[in-house]
């Protein structure tokens, strides 16, 4: 979230709890004098609930600008529970004024008769508060839903309740009303003080569900369902396996997420870096605002020969490549180039050869047993070959040849290339001397519909020829191009400058 997101959000969420505080100043003043003049239980019932939501607003009010301060060094996962802690200290307020509703409903159902005057004030009052908590309890949902703020969530669960509570009083009051008018007062005027015992019991019911999810936030329940959906996004991503472990938990308006997840063990640090990149996306596609933590675990699952080989060449620290292998009837042959540094002995370089010698065959003798497992079904090594040869460094001095020496290699690649068949083309020819040889590097035209390793083989007989006529030759590359027959003019041979 940018910062711009940041101040946006903190603007919008003061203001809408800023505006219920003044919501519920307003409604509990006028339900309390309108209560004490009717003497309606009912009315004020609803005007200590509507103080109860004037409680909850201002706590809330406090709560979402603390909440949204960013991590400091005494809270490193941010102030998000100051939302959950504030909607908790709402239902316990909640609890605490229904006690005293139930008491005194009782009280005047059985025990205690008093007069109740439904004048037009109590009903204009109620139907005010219908619409006052209607307007609010729409914008405090909206702002909730957008920020993710439980705080703000339980704020519009009071004001939605108040609608519904509103209602019961106004039909108490309505009945106390008609018993007037039909001589049956004495009886009906116990309708106010049910009505506040209906009243009472919506919201033992609101706080009950308010309180149960406050605990699970404070107690780090994961949303329901939320873990599901994420495991079953991030087991999508290619090269992660499986989801080793998936904790999620909610503080506020942020969720927390903490994966471990399997991936081959073959890839390079980099790569596995690019794995938790692409889980991170997978996650926010499910949790957007989510905070997460993801440890890559290597596994040596659904994994071939020469990956197996990569994984321990890896976890050694050797540099090889030109890695093949081939299966016979007394096991597998692996041969491979290992890349040492130049200043070091022979004896040190074959000690390191010696080495990975070692590792490769202790890691295929400890694979398990299994027929549809092709590294299994090669366990038994036959012999390694190991070719050592110096690193090449970093920067080596190159020197250009004369041109009529040039002019003599160009002569012969472009005669070789005309008799090996499916070679159309040699371009951007470079030659150069280099650490006591001959530097040959071209472009090498070759038809498009060959196979790989047909390209492979007319490389290899192409540079086989070229050595066999320039001895002095080193490093020779050779890159190899699709021709494809277009209009596109060809140059047989093009020398750079």
């Amino acid at each position: 979230m940018t910062q711009t997101d940041l101040q946006v959000q903190v603007r919008e969420k003061g203001m809408a709890a800023a505006t219920s505080v003044i919501a519920a100043v307003f409604l509990t003043t006028m339900k309390l004098i309108i209560g004490l003049m009717t003497g309606s239980l009912g009315i004020l019932a609803e005007a200590a609930h509507s103080g109860l939501d004037l409680g909850a607003a201002v706590i809330t009010f406090f709560a979402v600008r603390v909440s949204d301060r960013p991590a400091d060094e005494s809270h490193l996962y941010g102030h998000g529970k100051v939302e959950n802690l504030s909607a908790l200290a709402e239902t316990m307020l909640l609890l605490l004024t229904c006690g005293w509703i139930i008491y005194e409903a009782i009280n005047r159902l059985f025990f205690e008769a008093v007069e109740v005057d439904p004048s037009v004030w109590a009903f204009l009052t109620m139907g005010i508060s219908i619409v006052v908590d209607f307007s609010r309890s729409r914008v405090l949902y909206r702002a909730a839903k957008k920020y993710n703020s439980q705080a703000l969530e339980a704020d519009a669960l009071h004001f939605s309740t108040d609608i519904w509570s509103s209602t019961v009083v106004l039909i108490g009051l309505a009945l106390v009303w008609l018993g007037e008018a039909i001589g049956y007062k004495s009886v009906l005027v116990r309708a106010d003080a049910l009505a506040a015992l209906v009243v009472a019991l919506i919201v033992i019911y609101v706080s009950v569900r308010l309180g149960r999810r406050t605990i699970d936030a404070l107690l780090d329940r994961a949303p329901r369902g939320m873990a599901e959906k994420i495991v079953a996004a991030v087991e999508g991503v290619g090269d992660v396996r499986r989801v080793m472990r998936a904790r999620v938990r909610g503080s506020g308006n942020q969720v927390f997420v903490d994966l471990r997840v399997a991936v081959p063990r073959h890839l390079s640090f980099e790569e596995s870096h690019a794995v938790t990149h692409q889980v991170q996306d997978a996650v926010r596609s499910v949790a957007p605002n989510a905070d997460v933590t993801i440890h890559a675990y290597p596994v040596a699952e659904e994994e071939g020969v020469l990956e197996t080989i990569q994984a321990v060449a890896a976890r050694g620290r050797f540099d090889v490549h030109n890695v093949t292998t081939h299966l016979t009837r007394r096991g597998m042959w692996i041969d491979l180039d290992l890349e040492v540094a130049p200043d070091i002995s022979f004896v040190q370089a074959h000690t390191l050869a010696t080495d990975l010698e070692s590792r490769l065959r202790a890691e295929f003798a400890a694979q398990p047993p299994s027929s549809n497992d092709p590294v299994a079904k090669a366990q038994r090594i036959a012999d390694i070959n190991v070719h050592i040869e110096p690193r090449a460094e970093e920067l080596v001095t190159g020197l250009e040849m004369s041109p009529r020496e040039r002019a003599q290699y160009i002569a012969r690649i472009n005669a070789i290339r005309a008799e090996i068949a499916h070679v159309r083309a040699c371009q951007d020819i470079d030659i150069q001397r280099l650490d006591g040889g001959v530097y040959l590097a071209f472009h090498l035209l070759i038809d498009a519909e060959m196979t790989v390793a047909d390209v492979h083989s007319i490389a290899e007989e192409m540079e086989n020829r070229l050595r066999r006529e320039f001895p002095a030759l080193g490093r020779v590359v050779i890159h190899a191009e699709p021709y494809r027959n277009s209009k596109i003019e060809i140059q047989n041979s093009k020398m750079k400058p």
